[in-house]
Formats: structure tokens, C-alpha cells, sequence
């Protein structure tokens, strides 16, 4: 079996970091989703805090059936995607050519990585700017954020390590 055929991990196995980064970047995305990620007040009468999960249900429960989709396409699949394609970068035995694949599309979906955590803030804005509401952002957002930061740093790692072998 040549080296590129080879799993990452065994051409690399000093690099612990990796798979130490990855395990915690998908502990994070799943604390992220079912954990709080923003509390809106509207006067004193309403407050409402949702969850990713939670806001992505009430979006379809209301008919914004569109947006929902798109949360839940950005919020969910593509992180749970980028993550399993990089288990698969570090773990799998792959030839050169499906790694440059891999980070070709790693590099496509990344750039969509953190689509929540601007809705989020523009919500945050908008709400502060009216009047009758105010946004507070919860503890979910700053794990989901954290999440997909450790991400975004394994990528570039393995982008390096891949850079490398040529």
C-alpha cells in the first residue's frame, strides 16, 4: 500500500490534535443545537428562547416552511457533513485525488459554516433598534459558534497536511 493511500492519521501520527479537535467540535455543534441560542422580549408581555432545534420547528410550525429548510440545511446537515468529511479526511484511507476532493468541498460548505451565528446577530440588531423588542444571545450560540471555529482550524490543518504530501 503506498503512503497515499494510507489514512492521514497513520502518515501523521504525532498530530493528536486532529482527532482531540474533531471529537470536541462535534461534542460543541450538538451542545450548540439543543442548548439556547437566543431569548427575544417583546415588551414585557412575551419571551420566547429557542433553541436551533427548537427555532427550526417553530419556523415550519408557523409555515416559513422555506426558512426552516435553509436553517436546517446550514444549521445541521452541512456542519454534521463538513465533520464527517473530515473524520474521513483524517481516518480514511483515501488516494491524493479524494482528499484534494474532499477539501475542495470542505472548502464549498465552510463558506456556509456560520450563516446561524450572523442570523442570529441580525436578529440581535434588528431587535435593538426597535423599540418594543430586545434579543439576548444564549450560552447554545457561543458553543455552536466554538464549534464550527474548531472546524474551520482542523480544516486549514489538514488542508497543510494534504498540501505537504505533494
Amino acid at each position: 500500500m503506498s503512503e497515499s493511500e494510507q489514512s492521514l492519521q497513520k502518515i501523521h501520527p504525532r498530530y493528536l490534535d486532529v482527532p482531540i479537535l474533531l471529537a470536541v467540535s462535534l461534542v460543541l455543534l450538538g451542545f450548540g443545537l439543543f442548548l439556547p441560542v437566543i431569548t427575544l422580549k417583546e415588551l414585557v408581555f412575551w419571551k420566547h428562547t429557542f433553541s436551533v432545534l427548537s427555532g427550526i420547528s417553530s419556523l415550519v410550525d408557523e409555515g416559513h416552511y422555506f426558512l426552516g429548510i435553509v436553517i436546517f440545511l446550514f444549521s445541521i446537515v452541512f456542519p454534521f457533513i463538513k465533520l464527517g468529511m473530515l473524520f474521513a479526511l483524517w481516518f480514511g484511507r483515501l488516494a491524493q485525488w479524494q482528499r484534494e476532493k474532499y477539501i475542495h468541498w470542505l472548502g464549498a460548505i465552510g463558506k456556509w459554516s456560520m450563516l446561524d451565528v450572523f442570523v442570529v446577530a441580525i436578529t440581535i440588531v434588528i431587535a435593538k433598534l426597535s423599540g418594543f423588542a430586545s434579543a439576548q444571545p444564549q450560552i447554545g450560540l457561543y458553543f455552536f459558534g466554538s464549534s464550527i471555529l474548531l472546524a474551520m482550524l482542523v480544516t486549514v490543518r489538514i488542508e497543510r497536511l494534504i498540501a505537504e504530501e505533494h
